[in-house]
């Protein structure tokens, strides 16, 4: 049961990765060209983490059944008080907190054999480094394009 729980809760920080394994797509076009410039750039966003509640509950929940776990009588119910109001306090702080995301990006500057240009902007992928001169093909699908080296 409990692998079904991590299932679940793990898949959707997947769902929308960039590209999936094993899915075929149409293709709508195929263009063939030639790289003319290539720039490798990063792209920082800042992310503030939105607070629906829940996580200050939990926070809440946790830390009261963590207080709970001290003293005795009257003590142990200050104890419970005092570690939910800590708990949701430290979850609360955490969930309103900011990141920095890094988008690691390639910029293809393409000339096409019917000589047009054509800029592109993806994700940097580590087995497909591109240089000036490369043969590329850009393969245009009703969601985006991407670009690939011509084997």
């Amino acid at each position: 049961m409990k692998k079904w729980v991590w299932i679940l809760l793990i898949f959707p920080l997947f769902a929308n990765a960039a590209y999936q394994r094993n899915v075929a797509r149409p293709v709508n076009e195929v263009v063939f060209g030639k790289v003319d410039s290539v720039r490798y750039l990063t792209q920082q966003d800042i992310v503030k983490a939105e607070s629906n509640g829940w996580e200050t509950f939990l926070g809440a929940v946790v830390g009261g059944l963590i207080g709970n776990q001290f003293g005795g009588g009257t003590g142990r119910e200050v104890a419970t008080a005092v570690g939910a109001v800590a708990g949701a306090s430290i979850a609360r702080n955490r969930a309103n907190q900011s990141y920095r995301v890094e988008y690691r990006l390639v910029e293809l500057l393409i000339q096409t054999e019917d000589k047009r240009l054509i800029n592109v902007i993806q994700d940097v992928d580590s087995n497909m480094i591109f240089q000036r001169g490369d043969r590329v093909r850009i393969l245009y699908f009703n969601d985006g394009v991407r670009v690939d080296r011509e084997y």
